[in-house]
């Protein structure tokens, strides 16, 4: 059944924040402190090992780096792209309206729960490899992998920061569901390299989610959400 990868990947993401909201009740803040403080350290080393992996090769038996130009130029970019577009403030706002539709109006935490876990399980290669190999030929095991991640780091994020986290479910229905429906469409232009770039600088926005958890909000990571479009396009400029 094609789409049933990404109905097994929301479906994990509601049970890990429902699993969350019921333990979370019984946790002290001191430990939803040290659980966000551990979250956002393995995100941090999560987004560090992506981009390494991307950006480190052995050539001739000597470790070198690759890929610092399409870094720079597509993050700055993306950042003015986002920026101009408010992509920030529009999943903000959102959020308020989910807070407010859900009754959550005293949740203060809400909105940057919902955001914060919406970037996170949302941004890298595997839900788009994950949801083309779903569109195309009915193959849901990339997403089936990546629903028992998104469980259990929603579940401690919920834990440590709310029941916002629990409607990153929408977002990640949306952005799967959409690139499962245009598979044969998105399929060509997901090349090896287009890929490589793609997972470099997704794995840098998780890096910078990560920072957000441990020190507080200090990037607009949404904002640098176009980044991924021109670092797949990059891959198909005459110089790449």
């Amino acid at each position: 059944m094609i789409g049933l990868g990404t109905i097994i990947n929301v479906g994990a993401i509601i049970i890990g924040g429902l699993m969350g909201l019921f333990m979370g009740r019984s946790v002290k803040e001191r430990y939803q402190d040290i659980l966000m403080m551990s979250v956002g350290i393995c995100v941090l080393f999560l987004g560090v090992a992506g981009t390494m992996e991307e950006m480190l090769s052995i050539q001739d038996g000597a470790l070198v780096s690759g890929g610092s130009m399409m870094m720079i130029i597509t993050m700055a970019l993306g950042a003015l792209v986002g920026e101009w577009l408010d992509i920030e403030g529009k999943m903000e706002k959102f959020g308020v309206w989910l807070k407010k539709k859900t009754g959550s109006s005293g949740d203060h935490a809400f909105v940057d729960a919902f955001v914060t876990a919406s970037l996170t399980v949302c941004i890298g290669a595997m839900a788009v490899v994950g949801s083309i190999k779903d569109g195309i030929y009915g193959d849901y095991s990339i997403l089936a992998a990546k629903a028992i991640l998104d469980l259990i780091i929603v579940f401690v994020m919920t834990v440590s920061m709310g029941k916002g986290c629990v409607f990153s479910a929408i977002p990640v229905g949306i952005f799967q569901g959409v690139v499962t429906l245009l598979a044969r469409l998105i399929e060509p232009l997901m090349t090896e390299a287009a890929l490589s770039n793609l997972s470099l600088v997704g794995s840098i926005m998780i890096f910078c989610v990560g920072l957000n958890l441990v020190w507080g909000k200090k990037v607009k990571v949404a904002n640098f959400l176009p980044a991924i479009v021109f670092a797949v396009a990059w891959a198909f400029a005459p110089w790449a």
